[in-house]
């Protein structure tokens, strides 16, 4: 079983407009669904259990789709933002309670089809405070900002990249609660910092994973995340 996970899925979701003036991002259609049911369904197949969704723009839409997540074989619970939106390191810091000491994250626009399995099995060997996933990007699908060798992380830094980050934050992180002490309740600031100050600590460890993300925070994104997912459901369909 996995921890639980905290959905980040509060973003205005800008390059998606004007679809996403009147819903939120989980619930554009993607293969003829919202995407958050592709999502959820992932995350039971992997061994899920316990999902918080960190709503805020058109989160009811959201909460009155999902509901308590039973028909996807899990139990789902909300925490709202604030307003100010508090960014993604501050609706984390507001979700802790119901998250626990150990927990996951992932974005409420990513669909990652890996095994999460051994990496929460990797973060419970290492001892260390977060352990984030990396995948050699190159510059494909966007910009690196991870440099990434002999198994560790070297350098994270989303705005001051440099040619030697060849990988990507892939967008699933394991997270002790201790990690966000630094920073006060009901204050906005992103994940990012609370990732850059572990690896600054010596608490943050890497795990490379080979399978490429799939994302819905723009048009060719949702096109090429739908293409997969088809893609999916006719291997697994029935001959």
């Amino acid at each position: 079983m996995l921890p639980p996970i905290a959905i980040l899925a509060g973003g205005l979701a800008k390059r998606l407009r004007p679809a996403s003036l009147t819903i939120p991002k989980s619930l554009i259609p993607v293969a003829g669904r919202p995407f958050i049911d592709h999502q959820m369904e992932l995350l039971q197949r992997q061994g899920a259990r316990k999902v918080v969704i960190c709503r805020g723009y058109l989160g009811e839409q959201i909460e009155d789709h999902v509901r308590d997540g039973a028909r996807y074989g899990l139990a789902v619970t909300y925490c709202q933002d604030g307003d100010p939106l508090l960014g993604t390191g501050g609706a984390i810091k507001k979700a802790l309670p119901q998250l626990g000491d150990v927990f996951m994250v992932l974005y409420g626009d990513s669909y990652l089809p890996i095994a999460f399995g051994p990496v929460a099995d990797a973060f419970r060997a290492s001892g260390a405070d977060g352990l984030m996933t990396v995948f050699r990007n190159d510059g494909r699908w966007d910009t690196s900002n991870v440099e990434f060798g002999g198994g560790a992380i070297r350098r994270y830094d989303k705005v001051n990249r440099t040619a030697a980050m060849q990988h990507i934050d892939y967008g699933l992180s394991v997270l002790r609660a201790g990690a966000f002490n630094r920073w006060p309740a009901g204050e906005p600031f992103d994940l990012a910092v609370v990732l850059q100050d572990l690896l600054a600590a010596g608490r943050l460890v890497g795990f490379e994973v080979h399978e490429r993300f799939y994302e819905v925070g723009s048009a060719a994104g949702i096109a090429e995340t739908e293409r997969f997912i088809l893609g999916q459901q006719r291997q697994a369909a029935p001959p």
